[in-house]
């Protein structure tokens, strides 16, 4: 029962697909300019598409020598196994192979010509019909290895004019044609607008990989374009909306917001597990708010950061695709978590979403840009790019875009490079107090990695902790103090007590970084001072003897007798000296408080006898009361 269920879901996508607006599509070839030059019965200008795979040279041309192989004539097959190559020889034209439409995918007949050597395929129509773009098969792991693979630029030409060439190829006639795409990209003025229409589910198989990969790669290149006021980015997602008559079912609640107006397939494609469609288009409308805000504080390249962190943060496989972990990355990079979400509005409305309503409008081709059918699609100039998304060949498709003379700097070099980590610190851990920070600026962006500080290893997720953990600095470059080994023996200035600063250890002078100098404490006269002492100066320290039978003390700075009977003597000596000292201090102190005492006490008996017994030597004192009486 559930099978049939998940059928009846995926039967109801593909239904959604194709009742989507782009019923009344109008799709838009893109077109290079092929001109044979040689030989003169068929030398002019004929039309071509190019494929959607490979590096087409936008901005450029290439001239190179037609070739149609006797066997292998669709390029089903390796070459090799026929034993033909087509590489070229120095000197001569590269090799453009001529190959029959049929049997097999576009991509895999491009990929055998290139390995066999090819500078560039043509594919012969087999049907009289209007020009079709070559477009890259639904990959599974086997298609994945040799599309990503492929290098060289493709173009599919008409049957008419295929059988031309074949003709005058049998004929022994050499032709040569060049392949021009220096039109392919209006080049009006000075400003490149460009579009990407992309989608944020990370489920999606072997594409869904390549854009998530191209983002990372491009974000540089893109945030310096759009920075200098060079370029114009504007992000887009393919929508769908469900049949009224299905809204209310089962599979139009799990794919859809709004009612139905706003759908995308299941990511797993199957009902029964997983995520739903509806929380890709909830995040496809989150990344366009993300956009819109950013655009806002005039900030746009913000999106390419967002969408990039939300890759890696946030994927599907970790369960955290989800609002939670999407906050907590635009709270990284400085964006308005409220405003975002007002712009996202009401998924459960029974109303059009003013923001997921331009999206499917602008799904419509205007001018010369077709509708857009392939997902991932890059529109330039509004002409949409055809070939891999790859850095350096959507760099010159939007390099052609400018006018002669006016492209910036980065369109004149290979090397595209910017430091993101100037920009709210590249929306990474830091601390500003200590100034350590988690962003580390690379080639193709930045990577928010906790920082190792002084032998500190910090350890958290990059984004919003990173705490210190692990052995001390001085182990890891001596924490970039001094430090200099000779004859076995090692000295830094690194000292591990939790502190940041470099020290000269005991011994040496200097500033601890980049010098420290040997002291010499036998000139400066800073140890073995003592009379009988004789000093050396070493590397970091000194040596210091004693003259005689004296044995070095070094941390009293003095010699002392080796003797151990003499140093005993001297100790009994003063032992009774101290002794000696100490009886006489006593008896001293005896005989001193004895005469005092004994002086006092007879001063008071003879006070006290003269009272009433006087003294032979003592004139009688006059009764003074007997007077007074008589």
């Amino acid at each position: 029962m559930e099978l049939q269920r998940s059928k009846l879901g995926l039967l109801l996508g593909f239904l959604v697909l194709s009742m989507a607006p782009l019923s009344t599509a109008r799709f838009v070839v893109e077109k290079n300019s092929l001109r044979v030059t040689s030989p003169d019965k068929i030398k002019g200008k004929y039309d071509s598409a190019i494929g959607n795979f490979g590096l087409p040279q936008y901005g450029g041309s290439m001239s190179g020598a037609v070739i149609y192989p006797k066997e292998n004539q669709k390029g089903c097959k390796e070459f090799s196994d026929f034993g033909l190559s087509y590489k070229s020889t120095p000197g001569a034209l590269p090799t453009f192979l001529l190959v029959d439409r049929g049997d097999c995918f576009f991509a895999l007949k491009v990929w055998n010509a290139q390995k066999a050597g090819a500078s560039a395929v043509l594919v012969a129509d087999n049907i009289e019909e209007a020009l079709i773009t070559m477009d890259t098969p639904e990959e599974d792991i086997s298609t994945a290895k040799y599309i990503e693979n492929i290098t060289i630029p493709s173009a599919l030409i008409e049957k008419s004019f295929g059988q031309t060439l074949k003709k005058s190829i049998s004929s022994g006639d050499m032709v040569n044609v060049n392949l021009d795409w220096r039109e392919s990209v209006p080049h009006p003025d000075d400003r490149v607008e460009y579009e990407l229409w992309t989608n944020s589910n990370d489920e999606c198989g072997v594409k869904c990989d390549m854009l998530m990969e191209f983002t990372k790669e491009f974000r540089g290149a893109a945030q310096i374009l759009e920075k200098g006021g060079y370029t114009q980015f504007t992000p887009h997602y393919i929508t769908w909306y469900c049949p009224q008559a299905f809204t209310l079912s089962k599979q139009c609640k799990s794919q859809c917001i709004n009612h139905g107006r706003y759908c995308a397939p299941d990511p797993e494609q199957d009902f029964s597990t997983g995520y739903e469609g509806k929380d890709v288009v909830r995040e496809n409308l989150r990344q366009l708010c993300v956009f819109k805000v950013a655009n806002e504080t005039r900030k746009p390249w913000a999106w390419w950061d967002y969408v990039t962190d939300f890759q890696i943060r946030c994927p599907m496989k970790k369960k955290k695709y989800n609002k939670e972990c999407a906050d907590s990355v635009i709270k990284s990079l400085g964006l308005d978590v409220k405003k975002i979400g007002k712009c996202m509005g009401d998924e459960d409305a029974d109303s059009a979403n003013s923001v997921l309503k331009q999206e499917q409008d602008a799904q419509v081709g205007k001018g010369t840009r077709g509708d857009v059918t392939i997902l991932p699609t890059l529109v330039v100039n509004n002409r949409q790019y055809r070939g891999k998304l790859e850095k350096g060949a959507v760099l010159r498709a939007i390099c052609s875009g400018f006018e002669e003379t006016t492209e910036p700097a980065v369109c004149l070099s290979t090397d595209v490079e910017t430091n993101e980590c100037l920009d709210n610190n590249g929306g990474c851990w830091q601390n500003k107090a200590a100034n350590l920070t988690a962003c580390k600026d690379t080639f193709r962006g930045r990577v928010c990695e906790c920082p190792l500080v002084d032998g500190v290893q910090f350890k958290g997720d990059g984004y919003t902790t990173c705490e210190a953990s692990g052995p001390g600095r001085c182990k890891v470059n001596n924490g970039g103090c001094w430090h200099e080994a000779r004859d076995g023996h090692a000295f830094t200035a690194c000292t591990d007590d939790g502190g940041l600063q470099c020290k000269c250890p005991p011994g040496f002078k200097g500033d601890g970084v980049k010098t420290c100098d040997d002291i010499d404490e036998c000139k400066e006269k800073k140890a073995c001072q003592c009379p009988e002492c004789s000093c050396k100066n070493t590397w970091g320290s000194y040596d210091c003897s004693c003259s005689a039978n004296l044995l070095y003390i070094r941390d009293h700075d003095t010699c002392i007798s080796k003797t151990s009977g003499g140093s005993k003597s001297s100790a009994w000596a003063a032992v009774w000296v101290i002794l000696i000292g100490l009886a006489m201090a006593s008896g001293g102190a005896y005989l001193v408080y004895k005469y005092r005492v004994r002086s006092y006490m007879d001063s008071e008996i003879r006070a006290i006898m003269a009272q009433y017994m006087p003294l032979d030597s003592q004139a009688e004192v006059p009764n003074h009361v007997n007077d007074e009486r008589a």
